[in-house]
């Protein structure tokens, strides 16, 4: 006579096996997240000191909160946190809204059309960081690239390496990896909702432009949450794209741009790793508080 496991413990156990899919990730998670995490609060609270006049070997020594103390004086890491800050208060919102009209375009038209430019849409967010990065510095070089020449017969002289352009270029660079991605968290959401509350919509006389701003841009707001949420971790953490841009034009990107150039310098050029950890901290508390903030500002917005 077969034994047959009552529901209760076959539930446990697809579950449990459901679960077991999660392993890999949450090791990944731990050593490649968590282990880093502790590692540099071990770090930014000790530092390195010479014997004698800095000849002598140098010593490993408690710091307490020293390190910290000196990232909230230092000028130029805030300064840095200001010139991101600013750009992602910019750059964030046009990116959205860009991301979101396509969104509605695609979700109005046909599933033949859509299904026609959901993937040429995405193909810029596939393509790796640093690849686009290179490709775009070619575009914008003003002694290979075809943008510069385009620009001068319009009577345009656009150096897009000069103080007053170099930003406006990065965010192209980001605007042109991010939307495809937004745009598809959005559209996704989009198709979610039921195809009824449009028809009655529609009968009612409302036009398409009132039924995107009244229905379904509110129906869409929590995919609008977690994109700008990712879109400002990743922002006030920007590092590869003004890397490479200062073999470019070193005058314009200096050593310490951005938050993350700086703590890159003072770990592997000036060689203070305990510094550089108590600046990541730093950084790592600043972005959580913007992304908190800005999470419960919008999770208060009232749902429809």
């Amino acid at each position: 006579m077969a034994i047959t496991a009552s529901p209760k413990a076959w539930r446990r156990t697809a579950a449990l096996q459901g679960a077991s899919f999660t392993i890999p990730f949450f090791l990944g998670f731990g050593l490649f997240s968590v282990v880093p995490i502790v590692l540099a609060l071990r770090e930014s609270v000790f530092t390195e000191k010479s014997s004698g006049l800095g000849f002598g070997p140098k010593t490993v020594e408690f710091a307490g909160l020293d390190n910290f103390l000196r990232g909230m004086a230092d000028a130029k890491f805030w300064a840095g946190m200001g010139r991101v800050g600013l750009f992602a208060a910019i750059s964030i919102p046009l990116i959205q809204i860009v991301s979101v009209v396509m969104a509605l375009l695609l979700d109005a038209a046909s599933r033949r059309v859509a299904a026609r430019f959901r993937l040429p849409l995405l193909i810029p967010y596939m393509i790796p960081g640093i690849v686009a990065t290179l490709i775009w510095i070619y575009l914008y070089s003003p002694d290979v690239g075809p943008l510069t020449p385009f620009f001068a017969l319009l009577g345009i002289d656009a150096d897009f390496y000069s103080g007053e352009l170099i930003w406006v270029s990065i965010g192209n660079l980001m605007a042109w990896g991010a939307i495809g991605f937004n745009m598809l968290i959005v559209y996704a959401d989009l198709q979610s909702v039921p195809r009824e509350i449009f028809e009655s919509a529609r009968v009612d006389g409302a036009s398409e432009p009132r039924i995107a701003w009244s229905i379904k841009v509110p129906m869409i707001r929590r995919s609008l949450v977690l994109t700008t949420v990712l879109s400002i971790i990743g922002t006030l953490q920007i590092f590869s794209d003004p890397m490479l841009f200062r073999s470019m034009t070193p005058e314009t990107i200096t050593r310490d741009f951005t938050p993350i150039m700086a703590i890159y310098d003072w770990a592997f050029a000036q060689g203070d790793f305990n510094y550089a950890a108590a600046l990541s901290v730093i950084l790592a508390l600043v972005v959580g508080a913007a992304s908190a903030v800005f999470y419960r500002l919008t999770n208060k917005a009232p749902t429809s």
